[in-house]
C-alpha cells in the first residue's frame, strides 16, 4: 500500500496540531514519524486512522483520495494502528481480543473458536508472532500484548500499519523482538509507520525518517543521519545526549533495605532478602529485566504494597509498612512506574495533578478551603520551568500527550523538599529534550545532597546516571558495580549470574 498525505492540518481552537503536512510511505517501506513531545505525531496518525477528521488537505491511498468516517472505514481500506496504550480487553482470551468485531461465527450467531484460534495460529506463523490464542490477555508481558494488537490489525487484513511509540513501555529484549517483527512485516510487503522519539531505534530501523516540530515537517533525511543532528532537528536546538556530572561525594545512608521480602499479586516472593542502601548525595540506579521484582521493591519503598518481613528506613526511621502518605510525608518522593494508574487523575486539570500531593497543605489550602490562585501559580511556575506542553494550566490532564503527562509528575515530584527520590522509568515517553532536562534536573538534586534510587529498563540510562549500579534477578540483588563495568558484566548479572563484586 502507497499512502500519500497532502497538506494535512488539525486545529483545536488556536492550537493547530498539524499545519500542512506532507508525507508519503511506500509499500514495504518503515517510514518514522520522529518528533518531541506535543509536536504532533500522534494527531497526525489519528488523522490518518480516522479517529479524527483533517480540518483541510487529504489522504491518498495508491494516489486515490480517501475519506474517513471512523476508524472503520480506515481498517476496511487496509490500515491498522497499535496504539501506546493496548486496546484490549484484559479478562479476554488472545483469540477474542483478535476477532472482536470480525468474529467468525457458526450456527445460531456463536463464537467459532475453534475457526477463530487457527485463524491467529496462521497469522502469528506467518509473520513471526507467536502468541498462545487461548491465554489471558491480563497475564501476559506487555511485550506479548504488543503482539496481540498487532495480530489483530493483521487479522483484519491491513497493509500499512501505524505503530505508535510501540517502545515506550517495552524492555530491551521486546524491543529487539519488535524490530525483528517489523523488518520481517516490511519484507512481506506491509507498509510500516513508526512513530517515536527514540533516536537509536529510529537509526536501527527505519528506512525513512521525516521530523516534525510544533506540527510542521521541518525535514526528510535518511536514517544514517547521526544523533545529535536528528536530535537538534527534533527539538530545535542543540542538545546533549550524554549525562554530565562530577563523581559524587556520597554522605550517610538515607534509605536502607535491611533483608526485605516481599510478595507479588500471586503470593510468590518477588523481593527475595534484598539489602540496599542508597547515600546522601548519590544515585544508585537498579538495573534488570523488567519483571525481576523490582515494580514489587519500589512498591514497598513507596507504601503501596506490604513487606513481609525486613525492615525499611528512611532518614533513620522506620517506614515499614508506612501508608503513601506517611511515607511521601517523611521525605519520600516518588516517580512511579504506572503513570495513569498511579501517577496522576487523567480527569483532573494540569495545576490539580501537580499539587495531587499535598492537596491540603499550605499554600495551597487553608482552613478547608482551596487557594486556588496558589494553585495556578504553582502550575504557571513548574509548567515552564519543566516545558510541559499544554494549551492551559486548566486543562484536563487528559488532553496532554504522553510524554507531557510524565513531565508533570516529575515536576510534581521534584518541586518540594525531599530526603529521597524514588523513580521508576522517570524518562519513559520522553523524547531527547526532555530527557536531557530530566538528567539534569536529578544530577542537581543529587549534587545538592539528595539522595537517589533510580529504575531503569534503559541500560544507557543506568550506566548514565548511576553512581552504583545495583542489578536484580529474580528478586535478588546480583552484584552492585561501578557505572564504569562492562555491558557485557552487567549483562550477565541482569542474567543471574553473580560475582565477588556484590555488596
Amino acid at each position: 500500500m502507497r499512502l500519500e498525505l497532502r497538506g494535512i492540518t488539525k486545529r483545536f481552537g488556536t492550537l493547530t496540531a498539524n499545519d500542512h503536512i506532507d508525507l508519503t510511505v511506500e509499500p514495504g517501506q518503515i517510514h518514522c514519524l520522529l518528533g518531541e513531545n506535543g509536536a504532533g505525531k500522534s494527531t497526525l496518525m489519528n488523522v490518518v486512522f480516522g479517529l479524527l477528521h483533517p480540518d483541510e488537505g487529504e489522504i491518498l491511498i495508491d494516489d486515490v483520495p480517501q475519506r474517513f468516517a471512523n476508524s472503520g472505514d480506515a481498517v476496511r481500506r487496509g490500515i491498522g494502528m497499535v496504539h501506546q496504550h493496548f486496546m484490549l480487553v484484559p479478562v479476554f482470551s488472545v483469540a477474542e481480543n483478535v476477532v472482536l468485531g470480525f468474529e467468525p461465527t457458526r450456527r445460531l450467531g456463536r463464537l467459532d473458536h475453534a475457526r477463530a484460534r487457527e485463524e491467529i495460529r496462521h497469522t502469528s506463523q506467518q509473520f513471526n508472532l507467536e502468541v498462545d490464542p487461548d491465554a489471558i490477555v491480563e497475564n501476559l508481558p506487555v511485550g506479548l500484548q504488543q503482539r496481540v494488537e498487532i495480530l489483530k490489525a493483521l487479522n483484519h487484513d491491513a497493509e500499512l500499519l501505524i505503530l505508535d511509540e510501540p517502545t515506550a513501555v517495552l524492555t530491551p529484549q521486546e524491543i529487539d523482538a519488535l524490530m525483528a517483527i517489523m523488518r520481517s512485516l516490511a519484507a512481506s510487503g506491509k507498509s510500516i509507520l513508526f512513530i517515536s522519539h527514540k533516536l537509536k531505534e529510529v537509526r536501527a530501523v527505519s528506512d525513512v525518517v521525516t521530523v516534525i516540530r510544533q506540527g510542521r515537517v521541518i525535514d526528510q533525511v535518511p536514517p544514517t543521519t547521526d544523533e545529535s543532528t536528528l536530535a537538534s532537528l527534533m527539538v530545535g536546538r542543540d542538545v546533549s545526549l550524554t549525562v554530565a556530572k562530577d563523581v559524587a561525594a556520597p554522605g550517610a545512608p538515607v534509605l536502607e533495605l535491611d533483608d526485605v521480602v516481599v510478595r507479588d499479586d500471586r503470593g510468590l516472593a518477588a523481593v527475595d532478602h534484598v539489602s540496599l542502601q542508597v547515600h546522601a548525595g548519590e544515585i544508585l540506579a537498579l538495573a534488570g529485566v523488567q519483571g525481576n521484582g523490582q515494580t514489587e521493591l519500589v512498591e514497598a519503598i513507596a507504601g503501596m504494597r506490604p513487606v513481609e518481613s525486613g525492615r525499611i528506613t528512611l532518614g533513620g526511621r522506620d517506614i515499614t509498612g508506612a501508608t503513601p502518605r506517611a511515607a511521601l510525608d517523611s521525605g519520600l518522593g516518588h516517580i512511579p512506574e504506572d503513570r495513569h494508574r498511579y501517577g496522576v487523575v487523567m480527569s483532573l486539570s494540569v495545576a490539580d495533578n501537580l499539587v495531587l500531593n499535598a492537596p491540603r497543605r499550605a499554600p495551597f489550602a487553608a482552613h478547608g478551603s482551596r487557594n486556588l490562585a496558589a494553585v495556578r501559580d504553582n502550575a504557571e511556575d513548574l509548567v515552564g520551568r519543566f516545558d510541559i506542553r499544554t494549551t492551559s494550566v486548566q486543562a484536563p490532564l487528559s488532553s496532554l500527550s504522553g510524554g507531557n503527562q510524565q513531565k508533570v509528575i516529575v515536576a510534581r515530584e521534584l518541586s518540594r523538599p525531599l530526603e529521597v527520590l524514588v523513580a521508576s522509568q522517570p524518562t519513559r515517553g520522553l523524547d531527547v529534550g526532555s530527557i536531557e532536562y530530566v538528567h539534569r534536573q536529578i544530577v542537581e538534586q543529587r549534587n545538592e545532597g539528595l539522595a537517589v534510587l533510580i529504575v531503569s529498563s534503559e541500560l544507557d540510562e543506568v550506566m548514565a546516571l548511576g553512581d552504583r549500579i545495583a542489578v536484580m534477578h529474580a528478586g535478588q540483588i546480583t552484584g552492585v558495580v561501578d557505572p564504569s563495568t562492562s555491558r557485557e558484566r552487567i549483562g550477565l548479572l541482569m542474567a543471574g549470574a553473580t560475582g565477588a563484586d556484590h555488596e
